[in-house]
């Protein structure tokens, strides 16, 4: 049965939604699904705008066949190639062996890299700048190289204000019905998939973002609409969303406020950050998350890295080193290039107080615009009555150090 949604005039959402993969990329857990979304085009001429990952192909065929109503399917247009929006290319030159297919140089090279039989269709190759008309819509094509394939392009419909956005303003989860972001409370409950997704799959590329938002600005006035690869489109309050990409990959944070993530083998390394954290309520700080970096999926923590000014580390010494999750999570800070947070350091052992000046040497050496306080909680295998005095100047030092 096809399942399209009308997203403006002649341009229908004809994508899937899939609730059966547990993990993006084989990597990133999605409890609320994932949605592939392509739009088809009803002009003159009938365009495709990408396709959808493998599991969801005959979903995508059955909606293109039914819109069509027996017309050919004259252009596929391919603005990002990774397997989750290409796979399915074969199977459409199959259907429709007469298509023209727009993309990048790049993305035919990776077309043919994925055993794509693409030779006996006309290929149309288009760079920044160049326009295409399909009939009553005319469309310009601008670059967007690592954002995040190099790839990667995004197209503008001047006639009629869409952008189809390729894996920008993208997010987690299925859409379930509700295409547009305007249908859902997307602050209550869209933005942290949002996040996730972004910093998680483009964060490392930030400057690119920032390069397409400049190309962006140009034509602000003119975008009504954007159309990405995953989750909602939006159609009202664009800036809203646009201005979260713009801190995102500045690497600015969102709030005020204070991540603690622990690192604890018998629990007295979280009793010592759950003590923090009361303190630091305590004296006014409320926004406080604290995470388990053992229970906890790393791109989770990275999503709340991104989105708070300041991160708390607290870690055993294990092997006269830095806890194995904590370490993971640091290095995927520094993969994804996160930039410009306060921490502070928390630090356990028994024997050898190692981790808390590993941790800051890690922070100083291998990562960018990053502050650590020279605060430091320090404890022997349990933190003590005894204590008490520094773990009040600890929770002070990180709230003088906020901008409050």
């Amino acid at each position: 049965m096809y399942c399209v949604r009308n997203v403006t005039e002649d341009l229908y959402w004809v994508g899937a939604n899939d609730h059966r993969l547990h993990l993006f990329e084989n990597i990133h857990p999605i409890p609320r699904g994932v949605s592939y979304n392509a739009y088809l085009l009803l002009d003159e001429a009938t365009v495709l705008f990408d396709t959808v990952d493998w599991s969801a192909c005959r979903q995508l065929l059955e909606n293109i066949e039914h819109l069509l109503a027996g017309r050919p399917l004259d252009y596929l247009l391919i603005n990002h190639m990774e397997p989750d929006h290409g796979a399915s290319i074969e199977e459409i030159l199959l259907r429709w062996p007469k298509v023209k297919i727009i993309s990048t140089e790049k993305a035919f090279l990776l077309m043919r890299q994925f055993g794509f039989a693409i030779e006996g269709h006309e290929l149309i190759q288009v760079k920044e700048g160049d326009t295409q008309c399909f009939g009553k819509h005319t469309v310009t094509f601008v670059a967007a190289p690592m954002v995040h394939w190099p790839e990667a392009m995004v197209t503008f419909d001047v006639t009629n204000g869409v952008l189809f956005s390729a894996d920008a303003f993208g997010s987690f989860g299925a859409l379930d019905g509700k295409l547009f972001a305007d249908e859902v409370n997307f602050d209550r409950d869209w933005i942290d998939d949002a996040r996730r997704y972004l910093t998680n799959i483009v964060g490392k590329y930030g400057p690119h973002v920032q390069l397409l938002l400049k190309k962006a600005s140009g034509i602000l006035d003119q975008i009504k609409y954007i159309c990405p690869l995953h989750g909602p489109v939006w159609r009202k309050d664009l800036m809203y969303f646009i201005h979260k990409y713009d801190q995102w990959s500045r690497y600015e944070p969102e709030e005020q406020g204070v991540l603690i993530a622990y690192a604890s083998m018998y629990g007295n390394t979280e009793a010592a950050a759950q003590a923090l954290a009361s303190k630091l309520c305590e004296k006014g700080m409320s926004n406080v998350w604290v995470y388990d970096v053992s229970n906890t999926h790393v791109s989770q923590l990275i999503s709340e890295s991104f989105r708070l000014s300041h991160i708390v580390l607290a870690s055993v010494t294990y092997n006269l080193g830095i806890y194995p999750v904590m370490h993971n999570y640091l290095m995927d800070m520094k993969a994804l290039n996160l930039q410009n947070r306060t921490f502070a350091l928390i630090e356990n052992g028994s024997w050898a107080v190692k981790s808390g000046d590993l941790m800051q040497k890690f922070i100083e050496t291998e990562m960018k615009n990053m502050t650590v306080l020279s605060d430091r909680l320090s404890m022997a295998s349990a933190l003590h009555a005894d204590k008490a005095s520094e773990l009040d100047a600890f929770a002070d030092a990180i709230l003088e150090s906020m901008d409050l």
